[in-house]
């Protein structure tokens, strides 16, 4: 290469990244931006000084009826992982289950019993607005004295239990990039959001459940499981999104958040904000592969989607 095109070479890179580093720089948010997003992105208030539904208020009467409309074929996919018992570096809560009664010839039952921490990354379940405070605050002024030993007396799960019954939109990001699984640490960004919905010809709207497949349970099931500190999730900056989008319910496959975050001395940024700040419940640890499959058969990406907790009196979430 001659020293004229060399000179051109470097001449195209200098114009380039500018852009690189700005588009860079929008995903670098520091904890005192995140500070701030807890007061500029805040429901508190807006349903009522008393409410305890949130995000869960945007599923309206109408809402339901249009995710009703969405059923043509009548099938029904799972989208929770089979309870693990197994401990494992991504696993320190195995699911417990026991046969304290089995049959004999003179006793015809079979009894078992199961009990599981089903908070953290691989049991499939939902997170309640008092899992997680803010500086000791919960969604809309909920003071920390309001959880004990008892549990949450207030923002508890019981403000499900009527169950949730909307549209889901699920957002299959590796596919996008043409790839099976992304890598732990990838932070999947608004720009990515929206080429999906572009990908897709969906645009997500108020009161929808937006799940973000990671291909989590595909990667585990071919190189294993992996420590917390490095999954792929969503980027703190999305929140502004899923705020301006009235999102009623976010979810993935694994913890929501990227890990590591990279917002220094908040660990789990986007779990924070959703929950305290917008009021808007988590369906953590789902399996996304099956209703993946499914989706890519039929080319649809939006469907009826219902969830019921276990009717945990004061309960932080339940496994789903």
């Amino acid at each position: 290469m001659t020293n004229f095109n060399k000179n051109i070479v470097l001449l195209i890179l200098i114009l380039l990244l500018p852009g690189i580093f700005s588009s860079a720089a929008e995903n670098e948010i520091s904890a005192a931006d995140v500070d701030q997003m807890v007061t500029d992105l805040s429901n508190w208030g807006r349903w009522g000084a008393d409410d305890q539904l949130g995000t869960l208020n945007l599923i309206t009467a109408q809402k339901r009826r249009q995710a009703a409309a969405l059923v043509e074929r009548g099938e029904s996919v799972s989208m929770a992982q089979d309870l693990l018992i197994e401990a494992a570096v991504d696993n320190s809560n195995p699911f417990e289950h026991d046969m304290p009664t089995l049959p004999t010839d003179n006793n015809p039952w079979a009894v078992d019993k199961v009990g599981v921490r089903f908070h953290g990354l691989v049991h499939s379940h939902i997170d309640a607005l008092c899992h997680h405070h803010y500086k000791g605050t919960y969604y809309n002024n909920m003071q920390i004295s309001a959880v004990s030993e008892d549990g949450c007396s207030r923002n508890s799960v019981m403000t499900m239990i009527d169950g949730i019954f909307t549209r889901g939109i699920l957002m299959d990001i590796p596919r996008l990039k043409g790839q099976e699984w992304l890598e732990p640490g990838y932070a999947v960004t608004v720009a990515d959001l929206e080429a999906w919905e572009q990908e897709t010809g969906i645009r997500v709207g108020s009161g929808d459940a937006v799940l973000l497949r990671t291909g989590r349970w595909a990667r585990r099931e071919a190189l294993g499981p992996w420590a917390q500190e490095g999954f792929a999730g969503w980027h703190v900056s999305t929140v502004a999104w899923l705020k301006e989008r009235d999102v009623a319910i976010i979810g993935s496959d694994a913890a929501l958040d990227v890990s590591p975050s990279g917002v220094e001395g908040v660990g789990s940024p986007v779990h924070m904000l959703v929950l305290v700040a917008l009021g808007m419940p988590i369906l953590d640890a789902m399996n996304l592969e099956a209703v993946a499959v499914k989706s890519a058969q039929e080319n649809r990406w939006e469907f009826l989607l219902t969830a019921a907790p276990l009717r945990v009196v004061q309960g932080t979430g339940s496994p789903l």
